[in-house]
């Protein structure tokens, strides 16, 4: 009983437990982890505006809604091309000294993961509508908007980065809204995240858990139909610029019903848009290549076409995947 009676002792002997616990099961197993576990060779490193981007990620409380983890489960493939691995957070430091904030894995998916944000959504202009006030793009989103990172001005200057917030977002006052350095710098560290290709033939790892169908229930196609889910393909890459309604957003993204594009009978300059992008709209903001940084296929452009000509009261002529395969085939040629 004389060694729990003797203070010096009992504390002693107890933190040289925690001191050989922490050796052990944290200290060890973490300089491990750091040596087995290299950064992918295709990787990036964070730039300046990147880096001061992730300290305002984080004071501003979006971990707390957004994960930087896509599981293995085929859920999860809709955020990703393939599951996290450990080499993905490899080249992630600590903050500084104080604190060890230094992946973003995050605990709850209220809003989206980000992990391949920057391919999935990387149009400056969204970005920032979206920050300035994310019902603007998302009706229903209940993301918190960030007006102080964005300043009004009557009259901007040619080095400032206006934001084409609509009308009805303004509450009526004059002047337009430009993006503070924060907000770009926020922006800068979002369109960092992109998920990087394995080297090699390394083989990705699997998706679990896959929903397959049925040999009764496949679809056949001839080439005079598509396969593809064109109204969930809109609806998980066209519809925050171009909305449900396929009225777009005055100011800031144009508007698909009625479009002389959708509905004209030049396919080549349609199915370009969709995997090139478009910059010659000075009233609006830049598209982005979506279809070649999503890997379309025939079949995806086909039906997203398909939906856009048949919706919103339009009434175009629909297409096949061979018809789009051959502009694909031109358009790969050209370039």
């Amino acid at each position: 009983m004389e060694f729990f009676n003797n203070h010096i002792k009992l504390f002693t002997t107890a933190g040289l437990f925690f001191v050989i616990l922490t050796l052990f099961v944290v200290i060890i197993p973490a300089v491990s982890n750091q040596q087995n576990n290299a950064p992918l060779p295709n990787a990036v490193p964070l730039s300046d505006e990147a880096r001061k981007g992730k300290d305002l990620f984080i004071a501003n409380g979006c971990v707390a809604c957004h994960t930087q983890q896509v599981r293995n489960i085929d859920m999860d493939s809709r955020w990703g091309k393939r599951p996290g691995i450990a080499a993905d957070y490899a080249s992630m430091r600590r903050l500084d000294v104080w604190r060890n904030t230094a992946t973003l894995a995050g605990t709850e998916r209220t809003g989206p993961d980000l992990t391949d944000v920057g391919n999935r959504q990387p149009s400056l202009d969204w970005n920032l509508v979206h920050l300035y006030n994310p019902r603007t793009v998302v009706k229903e989103s209940v993301m918190p908007a960030y007006p102080w990172l964005f300043e009004r001005k009557t009259l901007p200057t040619d080095s400032d980065v206006v934001v084409n917030v609509p009308e009805a977002f303004l509450n009526g006052k004059p002047g337009k809204i430009v993006a503070k350095p924060e907000a770009l710098q926020l922006v800068a560290y979002l369109q960092s995240l992109k998920q990087v290709e394995l080297p090699g033939e390394s083989p990705a790892p699997a998706f679990l858990y896959k929903k397959v169908a049925s040999s009764a229930n496949e679809a056949e196609t001839d080439g005079t139909a598509t396969t593809a889910d064109g109204a969930l393909l809109y609806a998980s890459n066209c519809q925050s610029c171009h909305q449900a309604d396929g009225k777009g957003l005055p100011g800031a993204f144009p508007p698909l019903a009625g479009s002389p594009i959708v509905m004209g009978d030049d396919l080549s300059v349609y199915v370009g848009i969709i995997m090139n992008g478009y910059d010659a709209r000075p009233d609006f903001g830049v598209m982005p290549g979506i279809g070649t940084m999503m890997e379309f296929t025939a079949d995806d452009v086909a039906a997203i076409i398909n939906h856009e000509r048949t919706s919103w009261g339009n009434t175009g002529k629909e297409v096949t995947a061979d018809e789009i395969q051959d502009i694909l085939d031109l358009l790969a040629t050209n370039n």
